[in-house]
């Protein structure tokens, strides 16, 4: 039996879980509501908190999962990609840990993990498969060939779907996060409003077009209504809502039929979107794809992402030294 504790520090939330077999035994993630005021994670704070929160989130899930320390086999944590100042406190939990109990370090690529999230309950995806993977700092098509084989197809030029959510929610006034709001009214209004759909040749993507499409579209409605946004913020929801997943599904499809791919994922923050998990599963109807939607709570960043993809790791044996340093941008 191989029990695993991971690690979670890359952004503002501290995660701890535990792997027991490939199963989750707990998943505990403490959230950072300091950044609401500030409209947005600040670095700075945020590596604070994870100072605070790191202690009692790994202690309650140890207990939550029912064994005691001396049962772990090994420590994984999030290397990167990330913010440094938050990674170093994961990153310098984990070695503590595993050095003051002699367990062996599993180092894991965060976006990796995400994708490896689909494995943690037993409607698992079959190798090869493709996984878009959507967040606030990514946006990557992935040709999955194993666990630890990926390739990145395409992705961002800029600005990723998850920013695109958050700048419009800043432009439209609504408080941080700002993009389960989107979501929220999206699903109260209809798509009225068009948004231009970028030109990118292959399967990359660009959204810094369509944000300042946005922000001159508001602007210039102000100018003749001041009310306007108020007027119609449900419809405005969900004519960027509508544009953005339309942009992300064009390039999957494209995707999936130049590399033969029926299977199809999504992953990150922007996967627990309700109008993008709605679109993938109606063009998986129609293309006759198997779809893989992960749960809401290994949508966001969470540590259970990170103890089954160390399980992986501890399964072949691939484990890191005590010099291993956290890394802001990190290859998949």
């Amino acid at each position: 039996m191989a029990i695993i504790l991971g690690i979670e520090s890359s952004c503002d939330e501290t995660s701890a879980a535990v792997c027991i077999d490939g199963k989750i035994g707990s998943n505990i993630i403490a959230n950072q509501t300091i950044h609401e005021k500030y409209g947005g994670v600040v670095p700075e704070l945020a590596s604070r908190a994870h100072q605070q929160n790191i202690i009692p989130v790994v202690e309650t899930a140890i207990a939550t999962a029912g064994i005691h320390k001396k049962d772990i086999d090994a420590v994984a944590f999030t290397r990167g990609p990330g913010l440094l100042g938050s990674l170093i406190v994961g990153t310098a939990f984990a070695k503590s840990f595993a050095l003051a109990r002699n367990l062996p370090l599993i180092d894991i690529n965060h976006m990796q993990a995400h994708i490896l999230a689909h494995f943690i309950d037993d409607n698992k995806p079959e190798f090869p498969f493709l996984c878009l993977t959507v967040s606030g700092g990514h946006t990557q098509i992935v040709l999955v060939k194993d666990y630890f084989d990926m390739e990145v197809v395409g992705q961002t030029n800029d600005d990723a779907a998850g920013e695109a959510f958050d700048k419009t929610a800043k432009i439209l006034e609504l408080p941080y996060p700002g993009g389960p709001l989107i979501d929220k009214y999206a699903r109260e209004g209809n798509p009225t409003f068009a948004f231009p759909e970028p030109q990118i040749p292959g399967y990359d993507f660009s959204f810094s077009g369509l944000k300042t499409a946005i922000l001159y579209f508001i602007r210039d409605k102000r100018k003749v209504d001041e009310d306007f946004v108020k007027n119609n913020m449900a419809d405005i929801c969900a004519s960027v809502q509508h544009r953005i997943v339309t942009i992300l599904l064009n390039k999957v499809i494209k995707a999936a039929r130049d590399h033969n791919i029926d299977q199809v994922a999504i992953a990150g923050g922007v996967s627990a979107n309700s109008g993008l998990r709605t679109a993938l599963t109606e063009t998986a109807a129609q293309r006759g794809w198997k779809v893989f939607i992960p749960k809401f709570e290994y949508c966001t960043d969470n540590a259970a992402m990170i103890a089954i993809a160390g399980y992986y790791k501890y399964l072949a044996g691939d484990f890191t030294g005590q010099d291993a340093a956290p890394l802001a941008r990190m290859r998949m």
